[in-house]
């Protein structure tokens, strides 16, 4: 994980100058100071920090450029973005930043061409978001007596949503409790998300068919104010 930094023009002020490519660069990934170091990245991008709907679009790396593979609609907290660094647990909000995608899941089979390791989601198949549970911000099956079901989702339940995911590595390596768990690329719901970011079913499975581990994928999720807008996650 790497901090969050949102993406506007007076933040320029904010970061020396040589962390960010020049304006005229043809590409979101040419515009951002940090794209993982793979070959693979996803970028998740709302027009600003309250706003609960933008763009998902997946890149490949070929030679010196990067070139769009794939893009899709795509919804995020029911109360905007926030920065990665200084969120809270509960608060609807989507963790900006650039993370990498540990494992995919889902209730369904995974999807045709799917390389990613994908763990399938069984009936006690659960997400502990218990900040007193030593399984906070993990998967588990089953629940530990530790984890208050209260305080956790039960992965089978959200059949729609979860029918296939991606885990992003947003406070998961050294989870610190109260920032945050349970946040994913997945399918859409009804609505905005909880703090996810979600896709149409049909984006989910292109993507999972597209992501391979061996090119060591990411996602940047953050905010452009404009056209003329230098990005920065």
């Amino acid at each position: 994980m790497r901090p969050a930094v949102a993406a506007a023009v007076s933040l320029l002020a904010c970061a020396p100058l040589t962390a960010f490519a020049p304006p005229g660069a043809a590409t979101l990934p040419d515009r951002m100071a940090d794209t993982g170091g793979g070959r693979q990245l996803i970028t998740a991008v709302a027009p600003r920090a309250g706003a609960t709907t933008g763009t998902v679009t997946w890149w490949e790396r070929r030679g010196p450029r990067w070139v769009a593979k794939g893009s899709a609609p795509a919804r995020f907290g029911a109360n905007g973005l926030a920065e990665g660094t200084a969120r809270r647990q509960g608060t609807r909000t989507t963790p900006t930043g650039l993370y990498d995608l540990p494992y995919a899941f889902g209730t369904e089979a995974a999807p045709r061409g799917t390389s990613y390791p994908y763990r399938p989601v069984r009936p006690h198949s659960w997400w502990c978001q218990d900040n007193d549970s030593r399984a906070y911000n993990r998967w588990t099956e089953p629940r530990p007596a530790d984890c208050r079901a209260a305080e956790a989702e039960h992965l089978p339940s959200y059949g729609t949503q979860y029918a296939h995911a991606l885990v992003i590595g947003f406070n998961y390596d050294k989870p610190v409790r109260g920032r945050g768990a349970g946040i994913f690329l997945h399918v859409n719901g009804r609505g905005a998300t909880a703090g996810c970011v979600s896709v149409p079913a049909d984006a989910m499975r292109r993507i999972l068919a597209w992501a391979e581990p061996a090119r060591r994928p990411h996602i940047a999720v953050g905010t452009e104010s404009g056209p003329t807008a230098v990005t920065r996650y």
